[in-house]
């Protein structure tokens, strides 16, 4: 079990090495350039960027992947700052579409990364969760796209553990990535349109406010209507035959 959980270390220093060298190749030195972690930090990053974005875009798209992967694959919270940088950034439109993309292959590096380090150390480190989802799963086996998709539109559902889960029982990873990157999209809209109007938001629970959260919920329990209709189309044809008998 040791070797493959040293596959998770050997995995950060790599792209930690691999952040740093892009930095250190940034247009004017990179010194002004971190993860961000506040509204006013992403301000700052904000004016820096789009100046380097008017002379070398390439670098900026290269440095915000990288980045966004970087938190994505390693579960390292505070993807919502690195959201609204995208729309201040790459503006909404862009913003958008590239936050949806770099969501569903994060998430999907953590699901292949999971699955190499295998279902013993999981189980190992956490033995609830991964059960607790193993059980679900069986639950609603026939219905599985419509269950993803309801888990990540759910705005309360944790994102890290579902995708290391989900790579150590064996989700087919096409509907995994699919479920991400559709699932995740109301979450993304909210936060990249919010940095279009940085200069309005002047704390993040204007941006994940009760009220947008209910929207998410909203939306997620709409995607779990088609799994209760056909669980409930399923079970009523088991009960037509027990029905018939009863009447014999």
């Amino acid at each position: 079990m040791i070797p493959k959980l040293l596959l998770v270390p050997l995995a950060v220093a790599c792209s930690l090495t691999l952040l740093y060298l892009i930095v250190l190749n940034a247009p004017h030195g990179g010194g002004e350039l971190s993860f961000p972690s506040s509204l006013e930090h992403i301000r700052v990053l904000a004016t820096v960027l789009n100046t380097y974005n008017m002379s070398n875009p390439r670098y900026v798209l290269l440095l915000f992947s990288s980045s966004y992967l970087f938190k994505q694959t390693f579960a390292v919270p505070g993807s919502v700052f690195l959201n609204v940088l995208a729309g201040a950034i790459f503006g909404a439109g862009g913003g958008f579409l590239l936050c949806c993309v770099l969501t569903a292959l994060g998430a999907s590096f953590c699901y292949l990364l999971a699955r190499a380090v295998g279902k013993e150390v999981a189980l190992h480190y956490f033995p609830v969760r991964v059960e607790k989802f193993r059980v679900r799963l069986e639950e609603n086996r026939q219905e599985l796209p419509f269950f993803l998709l309801f888990l990540r539109l759910f705005p309360m559902s944790p994102n890290w553990a579902l995708n290391m889960a989900s790579g150590v029982l064996g989700v087919p990873l096409h509907l995994f990535f699919l479920s991400v990157f559709f699932g995740l999209m109301p979450y993304n809209y909210l936060c990249v349109t919010s940095g279009v109007i940085l200069s309005e938001i002047r704390e993040v629970g204007d941006i994940l406010s009760w009220s947008n959260m209910a929207r998410c919920a909203t939306i997620a329990v709409a995607a779990l209507l088609p799994t209760l209709l056909l669980r409930g189309r399923r079970q009523a044809k088991v009960r037509q035959p027990e029905a018939k008998e009863c009447e014999d």
